[in-house]
């Protein structure tokens, strides 16, 4: 078991494929746009899967592929079809734009849960946010998955003055539809220009809630390692959580680890540190020690953020090359 200094077990790894994105969401990725690595520098198609299975013989039994968006690679479905293989629950995380053609795919790689960021119902503020016009395509590619009865979970990262007024929004939008909406705190990585008077909290999420929804607002238990608190309403067909990584963080119970698309391991999201492991498999070495001890030195909280100031501090990538 990979297992850190405080007894957390960690059989969770999110893979990032690229560090491209066809969107250009302002959380994620800075207005001028990131250097792209050449792709020399970036795990291939071999490596990724050979770097899974390392991870899977120290006890991982959950995968999912982020990106970037991932589905924009060339070889995803290759990846995606090698990776079935291995004895883990296998997940992705995309914008929903090329859902259409991956749902043959999905079904014969056994996949059965999709996150797909959506941080508007609205078309034009999503063209807003994401800097790009297809909102009618993710909102068609939202509606077949569902149809085809996947675990759906839609992705909204929360920004005061921007998408908070649709918070209730979101929730009405589950009255019929089989969707788990995860509202999410805004969080800081390079570029995004975060401050946190542009945040909105767990609290201020749930009153508006509460305030429109009243009595009919239900707490739903919680998986082992969730990172989410699970709600829902009386009567609707779907679910509604919130991820408050800022105000409320769920690191007690944190099972995962990342690893980067250039093959770079981090401990934590928030973690300023990084671990090559990537070169150091080119170079024929044994890299299952680098991840037991990469795990073994994470931090007990937010990857040693302790104060809500010290978030702009902090030196990290963009979230666009961390992988969602």
């Amino acid at each position: 078991m990979i297992t850190d200094q405080f007894n957390r077990v960690h059989d969770y790894l999110r893979i990032s494929l690229t560090e491209r994105c066809n969107l250009r969401c302002f959380y994620c990725m800075p207005e001028e746009g990131i250097r792209l690595r050449p792709r020399s520098e970036l795990m291939s198609n071999e490596e990724v899967v050979e770097m899974a299975k390392i991870f899977v013989s120290l006890g991982v039994k959950k995968i999912r592929l982020t990106g970037g968006e991932p589905l924009i690679r060339n070889d995803a479905k290759k990846i995606l079809e090698d990776l079935s293989k291995l004895p883990v629950e296998l997940a992705i995380t995309t914008n929903g734009i090329l859902v259409n053609d991956y749902i043959d795919t999905f079904r014969s790689c056994g996949i059965r849960s999709i996150n797909v960021s959506l941080d508007s119902l609205k078309k034009e503020k999503f063209k807003f946010i994401t800097r790009r016009d297809y909102f009618d395509k993710v909102i068609s590619n939202v509606n077949l998955l569902l149809k085809e009865n996947l675990h759906v979970k839609v992705n909204a990262v929360v920004i005061k003055g921007v998408n908070d007024d649709e918070i209730c929004d979101f929730v009405e939008w589950t009255r019929d539809k089989n969707a788990h909406v995860r509202f999410i705190e805004f969080m800081p990585f390079d570029g995004n220009k975060w401050e946190w008077s542009r945040g909105v909290s767990f609290l201020e999420i749930m009153t508006k809630i509460k305030n429109q929804f009243g009595e009919d607002v239900v707490r739903i238990k919680d998986g082992k390692n969730d990172t989410a608190k699970n709600f829902s309403l009386r009567n609707y067909a779907g679910t509604f959580a919130i991820i408050s990584s800022i105000t409320n963080p769920f690191c007690d119970t944190c099972n995962r680890m990342r690893l980067t698309a250039d093959g770079k391991m981090k401990n934590c999201l928030f973690s300023q540190t990084e671990t090559d492991l990537l070169s150091a498999m080119r170079r024929g070495e044994d890299i299952a020690p680098l991840i037991l001890e990469t795990i073994w030195e994470k931090k007990k909280l937010r990857g040693g953020i302790e104060k809500m100031e010290d978030f702009s501090k902090q030196k990290n990538r963009t979230m666009v090359a961390i992988g969602g």
